[in-house]
């Protein structure tokens, strides 16, 4: 039971998140001139599908979306290219929407469709810096443990068209800019590098952060800045975010007659040491000692991040396994996952854990402290048969981290 209920949750948080019911009461009324839709992201195509099946007049354009992240669309056109790290089918994407927004008038509405991953698929390497170079720095940036905001606030000095440029190049047409959030705290700058927003960071503060993280400092390019005339036409407008998503999963567990206790899309850190403070939070309110009464569903958002690591196991199913550790012995059961229904590189958007998992795993020659020094915990939740599998789900609004407890 309460394993499907957790299921329940995340499905819940997912579809708080799914274009067709977040973006129509957001568009725009429609312009004089031409309606051109540009977009990048995990749910960029969705997005455009969305767009298409609530605009009854004229529109063309194009998007790009991570391999297998397509969705059907009849006048803008979708392109795949490679995420985390870019590659040449998102250069040549990219290429191409600069050169629409370049070709809009005075009288006509860019609509930017914008989410999670767009700063690996919108990938134009700024002048003087090769795709190579870019996706060295990329894969550096990956391993370093650094977080999202410092990692995209170096990608936008590396690219012609982040940071801002894109809303710089659309002028003088009106660009509405349509944003779902994968940050925490839902900075528009930060979600996939703002390429239509006003950027406040300089290229010295980029080349600071790659000096303390040791990573070679490539060519980097300034970007327009808060108050640039470039922006006077331009609306960034949230649409989707973490915390709607968690409250629409704290919702399903009050229904269920436990207390929500929802801690926000603001954590960031190691999804081992995110693990830890979960499980402490967890025997705190199991003591009565909590500001909800039992039962109790914690829940939380953000990014959680493993370093430097190679084997098979995301970051959800990386603090899956540290929790379980953590809280061996207690009556809790958990779900952690990514919306975009992917973890890290593996094809799970997740797993789950029962007060038994370690019995069980154990039963089966598993050692799970091992697992995790390996980073191996994809393996450790396949073997159990508690990965949680959705496939794409074509939105993206980070992770959701659920544990019920009493």
């Amino acid at each position: 039971m309460k394993a499907a209920l957790l299921r329940e949750m995340f499905a819940a948080a997912i579809a708080a998140a799914d274009p067709a019911l977040c973006m129509p009461p957001h568009l725009p009324e429609p312009p004089k001139g031409r309606t051109i839709v540009l977009g990048a992201g995990k749910a960029a195509a969705s997005m455009a599908a969305a767009v298409e099946a609530h605009w009854p007049w004229p529109l063309e354009g194009l998007v790009v979306t991570r391999y297998g992240h397509g969705a059907p669309t009849s006048h803008i056109e979708v392109v795949e290219a490679a995420h985390p790290v870019p590659d040449a089918a998102g250069l040549a994407a990219a290429q191409r929407i600069l050169a629409l927004a370049h070709s809009a008038g005075a009288d006509d509405l860019v609509l930017c469709l914008i989410s999670g991953g767009g700063s690996a698929l919108l990938s134009l390497p700024a002048p003087g810096l090769t795709l190579a170079q870019k996706q060295a720095v990329n894969r550096a940036l990956l391993a370093s443990g650094a977080g999202i905001t410092e990692m995209n606030g170096v990608r936008k000095h590396l690219s012609a068209i982040k940071g801002g440029q894109l809303a710089a190049a659309c002028a003088p047409a009106r660009v509405v800019s349509l944003v779902i959030s994968d940050v925490p705290g839902d900075d528009l700058a930060v979600i996939a590098s703002g390429p239509t927003v006003p950027d406040p960071t300089t290229c010295a503060a980029a080349a600071a952060i790659l000096a303390r993280l040791g990573i070679e400092t490539p060519v980097l390019v300034e970007t327009p800045k808060p108050g640039d005339a470039a922006f006077a036409r331009v609306d960034n407008i949230l649409v989707g975010s973490g915390l709607a998503s968690l409250n629409a999963a704290a919702e399903v567990a009050r229904r269920a007659g436990y207390h929500p206790l929802v801690l926000g899309d603001y954590l960031e850190g190691e999804a081992r040491e995110m693990a830890l403070v979960h499980a402490g939070l967890a025997r705190h309110l199991l003591r009565g000692q909590g500001p909800v009464p039992l039962p109790c569903a914690i829940i939380s958002g953000g990014e959680a991040r493993v370093t430097a690591h190679s084997g098979r196991g995301g970051r959800n199913s990386e603090f899956l396994l540290a929790l379980a550790l953590a809280l061996e012995g207690v009556e809790a059961h958990a779900l952690a996952g990514d919306t975009d229904g992917i973890d890290g590189t593996q094809d799970n958007a997740g797993a789950v854990m029962a007060p038994d998992t370690l019995a069980r795993a154990r039963a089966m020659g598993l050692e799970a402290r091992a697992m995790l020094d390996a980073h191996v915990s994809y393996d450790f939740f396949a073997a159990l048969d508690d990965l949680v599998m959705t496939g794409p789900t074509l939105t993206n609004v980070n992770d959701v981290r659920i544990v019920l407890v009493g």
